[in-house]
């Protein structure tokens, strides 16, 4: 029967956090499945940004003024956390806090340097762009140029027009000359 039973069980299949899986698919044990770098650094940055807002100050204030003013005014036995002990469980709160709050904001920061390194690589691309259609826009303003030269103005027409009516001007009266000379030698002739 012992047999039996080991033929029922499912074989289990490949593991994937095991020994045998690659080290870049498996997950460190310490951490849960649902972490992820993007969410850890988004919550590192809603944190470093409610930190710094006059909200988190004065909330902080408040906190620490009850605290401070219930363990010295209150009755011995109802302090948790006595004035006679200089707030010690006060400073271990507060230390804990800023143990968290230090790297919490390094990482937010870091997110921001990689996002302003980004935004800096496409500034740099865009402005490589804009400064290679400047140069092309330009020589092909310098190219429009050249071939103005070699276009006729209207200025140019109008004076090419006229000295074309002055020759055929000149054309008519040398033929009107030329024809009353004809008359003139036939009426003599």
């Amino acid at each position: 029967m012992a047999a039996d039973r080991r033929r029922r069980r499912p074989v289990p299949g490949p593991r994937r956090d095991g020994l045998d899986a690659p080290k870049s698919q498996r997950r460190p044990f310490f951490l849960p499945q649902f972490t992820s770098r993007d969410r850890i650094g988004r919550f590192s940055e809603g944190f470093a940004r409610a930190m710094g807002t006059p909200w988190f100050l004065i909330g902080m204030t408040v906190f620490v003024a009850v605290w401070i003013t219930f363990n010295s005014s209150a009755p011995p036995s109802a302090q948790f956390d006595p004035r006679a002990l200089n707030f010690t469980l006060l400073t271990l709160i507060l230390s804990l806090q800023a143990s968290y709050a230090a790297p919490l904001i390094l990482l937010a920061q870091n997110r921001q340097d990689d996002r302003d390194r980004v935004q800096i690589e496409q500034d740099r691309q865009r402005a490589e762009r804009n400064h290679a259609d400047t140069e092309y826009l330009a020589r092909e303003v310098v190219a429009l140029r050249l071939a103005m030269k070699d276009v006729a103005t209207k200025e140019f027409i109008r004076a090419e027009l006229r000295s074309l009516l002055d020759e055929l001007d000149r054309s008519e009266t040398e033929e009107a000359a030329v024809a009353a000379d004809d008359r003139d030698r036939d009426r003599r002739g």
